[in-house]
C-alpha cells in the first residue's frame, strides 16, 4: 500500500517543486517541514467539531434562542390524503396546473383545497427557526474563532504584509506548531461541515457550497503537503474575515433586530467585497501565480494550487451578484429581508391570491370545469400521466 501511494499519489513531482525530492523535505532534530501524514489529525478534529457542535446547539445555541424571544409560527398541519401524500413524495412539491386538477378530482376536492394542501405540506418540511438561529450560532462562534486565531498567529508574520514572503526560502520553510494546529482547525471545521451537510438546512446554492467546502478542503491539504503554507493561512484568514458578520447577521434576522441585521448585512458586504473580490486576487491569486515563477519553475502543485483559487475565485462573484441583489433590495426597500438562498415559508394571502388569480382564469374560459369540478376531457388527460409514469395512483 505504501509502494502504491508513493507512485501515485505522493509523487514528489506532483507535491514539490522541480529539484526537490522528499528526502529533502524530511524532518531533523531541529527542523521540522510539513509531511502528508500529519494530515491524518483532521480526521478526528472533524469529529470532535461535529460533537461538539451537536452540544453547542443544545446547550448554549438553543437557551440563547429562547432568551432572545424566537418563537415558532404556528403551521397548520395538512389533513391526511395518501393520493396525495404520494405525489408529494414521488412527483414533487409543486403539481403543475393540469395535476392540480386531476388531483382535485381523484381526491374530491375543490381546487384551492388541494393547493392548501400543497402549501401546508411544504411549510411542514421547512426547517423551523430555531433550528436556523442555532446553526448559524455555531457558525458564528466557529468563523469568529477561527478568524481571531489566524488574525493573532499571522499579525507578525512577515508575509502578512508583504506576499513576496511567500517565497522566500521556498520550499524550505520551517512549519511552526501553532500554523500547524491552524491547519488542523480549519481542516476539521470544513470537514465537518461536510459530514452534517446532509442534516443542515437546504439552500438554493447547496451545490456551490459543497464545491467550495471540496475545494476549501482541497486547498488545506494540498497547500499543507507543497508546504504552501504561507499562502495557504492567509487564504483562510481572508475567508474569515467577512463569515463571521453573515452568521451574526442572520441570528439577528431571526431575533427580529432588523436594524441591527442591516447595518451587520452592509458590514458583511463591504468586508466580502475587499477581502474577496480586491485582496484575494490582487494580492494572493497574483504571487501564486506571478511571482511564485521567480523561485521556481511550474510543476503539477503550481497548477493545482491556481486552479483551486480560481474556483473559489468564480464562487465568491456568484455569491457577490446575489449579496448585490439584497443590496438592491435595502436599497429600494428599506430592508434586506430574507437570505436569497432560503426558502421562504408561504402564507395564506399569497394562497388567496394564488386563488383569486384561479378564479379569473376560470371565468375566462382557461378551465372549463364548473362548480370546481373537472371536465371529462381533463380527467383524461390525468389518466395519460398515471399511463405516463407521471402521476401514480391507487
Amino acid at each position: 500500500m505504501d509502494a502504491l501511494l508513493n507512485q501515485w499519489l505522493w509523487r514528489q513531482e506532483y507535491w514539490l517543486p522541480p529539484g526537490v525530492t522528499w528526502e529533502d523535505m524530511k524532518e531533523t532534530e531541529d527542523v521540522r517541514y510539513p509531511q502528508p501524514r500529519d494530515l491524518i489529525f483532521g480526521v478526528p478534529c472533524a469529529f470532535i467539531l461535529t460533537a461538539l457542535r451537536f452540544l453547542f446547539e443544545r446547550f448554549v445555541a438553543l437557551p440563547l434562542s429562547r432568551k432572545l424571544g424566537i418563537r415558532e409560527k404556528y403551521k397548520r398541519k395538512p389533513s391526511v390524503k395518501p393520493v396525495l401524500e404520494e405525489f408529494y413524495a414521488k412527483n414533487g412539491k409543486h403539481p403543475s396546473e393540469i395535476e392540480v386538477r386531476y388531483l382535485s378530482a381523484e381526491c374530491k376536492m375543490q381546487i384551492r383545497q388541494v393547493e392548501h394542501w400543497f402549501r401546508c405540506r411544504r411549510n411542514k418540511d421547512r426547517p423551523s427557526v430555531t433550528k436556523k438561529f442555532c446553526e448559524a450560532s455555531w457558525r458564528f462562534t466557529m468563523y469568529l474563532i477561527s478568524f481571531l486565531t489566524g488574525f493573532a498567529l499571522l499579525i507578525n508574520k512577515p508575509w502578512f504584509w508583504d506576499q513576496q514572503e511567500f517565497w522566500t526560502d521556498y520550499p524550505y520553510q520551517p512549519l511552526e506548531s501553532s500554523l500547524y494546529g491552524y491547519y488542523m482547525l480549519q481542516l476539521g471545521f470544513y470537514s465537518s461541515m461536510l459530514i452534517t451537510l446532509a442534516f443542515d438546512i437546504k439552500r438554493k446554492d447547496v451545490k456551490e457550497q459543497t464545491v467550495h467546502h471540496f475545494a476549501t478542503i482541497f486547498l488545506i491539504t494540498f497547500s499543507y503537503c507543497a508546504n504552501y503554507i504561507r499562502a495557504g493561512t492567509l487564504v483562510m484568514l481572508l475567508h474569515d474575515a467577512a463569515d463571521y458578520f453573515l452568521e451574526l447577521a442572520k441570528m439577528c434576522n431571526y431575533s427580529k433586530w432588523k436594524k441591527t441585521c442591516n447595518v451587520l448585512f452592509i458590514i458583511f458586504a463591504l468586508v466580502f467585497c475587499i477581502t474577496r473580490l480586491f485582496l484575494l486576487p490582487t494580492r494572493i491569486i497574483y504571487s501564486t501565480y506571478y511571482s511564485s515563477m521567480i523561485r521556481f519553475q511550474p510543476f503539477f502543485g503550481y497548477y493545482f494550487f491556481n486552479a483551486l483559487l480560481m474556483t473559489l475565485q468564480v464562487l465568491h462573484i456568484f455569491w457577490a451578484y446575489m449579496i448585490l441583489k439584497m443590496i438592491y433590495r435595502f436599497t429600494f426597500t428599506g430592508t434586506v429581508g430574507n437570505d436569497v438562498r432560503s426558502d421562504v415559508e408561504e402564507s395564506e394571502e399569497s394562497g388567496q391570491d394564488n386563488n383569486r388569480a384561479l378564479e379569473t382564469e376560470t371565468r375566462t374560459g382557461y378551465l372549463t370545469s364548473n362548480n370546481n369540478s373537472v371536465s371529462r376531457k381533463t380527467v383524461d388527460s390525468g389518466v395519460a400521466n398515471i399511463h405516463n409514469g407521471h402521476l401514480k395512483t391507487n
